[in-house]
């Protein structure tokens, strides 16, 4: 599946005319390929992601993602201010809530007294990941189920959201707080506005191209 979206000059007050697609594509062995694709009549900034949310453990679970085991390739993250807009520093992620550099249940330090963790009432943070190139970047596990998730990409961030702000849904579904988790593969949120983050400019001439993967087994 393709969906092409064209965003005129001007329009939310972006410069120049972008065009861009979105491709899904399922494959046999069990990955979902995601690739962006835009070009741009004037230099504009562009920083596109998807919003998925994933829950492993489908409707035997106990409605949040608390239990999902997560690993993040990632030795520093964005702290972000009242408004959840990145401050500018690259904060090592050891001795905190956000080191997930080894494996471990996402409920294990949501609750932990920590300044950060309270402005977003748990996760919705970007990651700096290691590494460049199209790479793994993620893991995500739920035991009871035996379901695991890879996500490959080439951005450099990785923003991670707990589903803080659930609670409520349709008479079919309702979605508790924390009943998803959403890995976003992206450019630095804010990145306009912080010189030293990676360059987010479109310009003319150029394609931007990025892809993620994310690829499904059974442990």
């Amino acid at each position: 599946m393709r969906l092409l979206l064209t965003s005129p000059d001007g329009e939310e007050g972006f410069p120049g005319d972008v065009e861009v697609s979105t491709s899904y594509i399922w494959t046999d062995d069990m990955r979902l390929i995601i690739t962006f694709e835009a070009t741009a009549s004037k230099p504009t900034p562009f920083n596109i992601t998807q919003h998925s949310y994933w829950n492993l453990a489908g409707a035997d679970g106990n409605g949040t993602v608390l239990d999902h085991a997560l690993c993040v390739d990632a030795d520093a993250y964005l702290p972000v201010n009242e408004a959840l807009i990145p401050t500018g520093e690259l904060r090592p992620v050891v001795g905190t809530p956000f080191d997930f550099r080894s494996k471990k249940p996402i409920g294990r330090d949501i609750a932990m007294d920590d300044v950060q963790l309270d402005r977003a009432n748990g996760y919705d943070h970007c990651w700096v990941l290691n590494g460049a190139g199209l790479r793994q970047v993620a893991e995500l596990g739920h035991a009871g189920s035996g379901r695991r998730m890879t996500v490959e990409t080439d951005q450099p961030g990785l923003q991670v959201y707990s589903g803080n702000g659930f609670g409520g849904g349709s008479r079919e579904a309702i979605y508790p707080q924390y009943g998803g988790v959403a890995l976003e593969t992206q450019h630095f949120p804010d990145s306009p506005n912080q010189p030293h983050f990676p360059d987010t400019i479109l310009r003319p001439g150029q394609r931007f191209r990025s892809q993620t993967i994310f690829s499904f087994s059974l442990t």
